[in-house]
């Protein structure tokens, strides 16, 4: 939710800091770009007068030259601020002072400075890149339109006092940022001071990602691991008591426990996987990456299960580099997952068939589209919404007779995420399901 743009609800300016000890005269009292004209004043009347005293400039001639100096001098000071307020101070803006640039610059996190009336005088890039419509000598609150940011930027303003207010940033994903507003004193250039405040952006989505990642990690694992050590219980209690002797069944029951631990390995395994990927949403991958080889590696590395279930995986691949920003480790389990379900839930239909297609996205900007296709019974239209949702199953019995966990397409659509691509799932019943997982070429 944004505030829309009011100029009629300008912020009030912050009060001039009380005047130090040391600037006790009248004229260190002064804002610095007044006294900065009374000095021009100062010398141009010197040299009027000594013209005048000389004989070399008549009295009336020299009074003209002296307003006409004065009118220069004090008139643009008003006029280059079409936003400057009447009752405010002459000395309000300290961009000349290097130091307080070279500091703001130098912040890894974004800052941004601005003056006793909210205009922004100094951001470095990082805050030009989290908020693009920040422009200099422009107010912040109408760059800034996340509500809680302008009703605390208000109150800094109006109170003089340090402000901290969260936020979440949901495009183009979910983002945690707390704001810490801060009045301070910045020195000018003519030596003077001046009210200022050093608004800094901290991303806080690291320790909230960790902290739900922590708790969807707690709820999901007790809940999906119970069946399988409940299994294991009971046949461990079951070769300890009346199987003790019988080998004939030591011997079956043993293969199911080894089936059921290497389902909950599996199932922690992408558990593991999809709470790292998540806390890591936020950050765009920026290794470039050739998709080709990529998916060869993992049709070559599926070969045995294929064989095993007597599909034939065929292959259509572009002659030339399709290059993404991508995180190599992310984009293999992609695939894996992508091609493995076409292997186990398409088997029926013989083959499965991988692609890579170069295509534009629904707003026209280029994309490279990889796609899995299985001609198996397919997948009803009323589970299609669902089918990325975590533990999610069209047919539960099916899919763990599978070995599956019910993670997979909720990973593919994170790490999608992740590299700011999207999944398309067409489905019709009786000619197989298509996965589309499309990337946004780099420019």
């Amino acid at each position: 939710m944004t505030l829309a743009p009011d100029r009629s609800d300008a912020p009030p300016d912050i009060a001039a800091d009380p005047v130090a000890p040391e600037q006790s005269s009248l004229f260190a009292s002064w804002p610095d770009r007044l006294r900065h004209n009374a000095l021009i004043l100062l010398v141009a009347g010197l040299v009027l007068a000594t013209l005048t005293i000389s004989d070399n400039l008549s009295t009336v001639h020299a009074g003209i030259a002296f307003f006409c100096i004065a009118g220069a001098a004090l008139v643009p000071w008003r006029l280059h601020d079409p936003n400057a307020s009447r009752d405010e101070p002459l000395d309000t803006d300290p961009v000349e002072a290097p130091a307080v640039s070279a500091v703001v610059s130098g912040m890894s996190e974004p800052a941004v400075l601005l003056d006793r009336a909210g205009r922004v005088i100094h951001l470095n890039v990082a805050a030009a890149q989290l908020a693009p419509a920040l422009r200099r000598k422009e107010l912040a609150q109408f760059a800034l339109r996340t509500p809680e940011i302008v009703a605390a930027l208000r109150e800094a303003i109006a109170t003089v006092t340090p402000r901290r207010v969260t936020f979440v940033d949901h495009a183009p994903v979910a983002r945690w940022m707390e704001v810490a507003i801060t009045p301070i004193a910045v020195p000018t250039t003519f030596g003077g001071e001046d009210s200022c405040l050093l608004m800094t952006f901290h991303d806080q989505t690291p320790l909230r990602r960790i902290e739900e990642m922590r708790a969807d990690f707690v709820a999901n694992a007790s809940h999906e691991l119970r069946t399988p050590l409940a299994a294991l219980s009971g046949f461990i209690d079951t070769l300890q008591g009346p199987a003790r002797d019988d080998a004939k069944a030591r011997e079956r029951f043993l293969g199911i426990m080894h089936a059921q631990a290497t389902r909950m390995a599996r199932l922690i395994d992408d558990l593991l996987s999809l709470s790292r990927v998540e806390l890591s949403a936020h950050v765009r991958p920026g290794t470039r990456i050739d998709l080709v080889p990529l998916l060869r590696q993992v049709i070559d590395g599926l070969e045995p299960l294929a064989k095993e279930r007597q599909v034939v995986i065929e292959t259509e691949l572009p002659a030339v580099p399709a290059i993404i920003a991508g995180d190599r480790e992310e984009l293999l389990r992609l695939f894996e997952n992508l091609v493995e379900n076409g292997l186990k839930y398409g088997a029926s239909g013989g083959r499965v068939v991988a692609s890579l297609t170069q295509g534009t996205s629904p707003e026209g900007a280029l994309e490279w589209q990889a796609r899995v296709r299985d001609f198996g019974p397919g997948i009803p239209p009323e589970h299609l919404p669902r089918l990325t949702e975590r533990f999610y199953r069209v047919n539960a019995g099916d899919s763990r007779a599978q070995g599956g966990t019910g993670l997979g397409l909720a990973l593919v659509k994170h790490i999608l995420n992740r590299h700011r691509g999207r999944l398309v799932i067409e489905s019709v019943a009786g000619e197989g399901a298509t996965f589309t997982a499309a990337f946004p070429q780099p420019r």
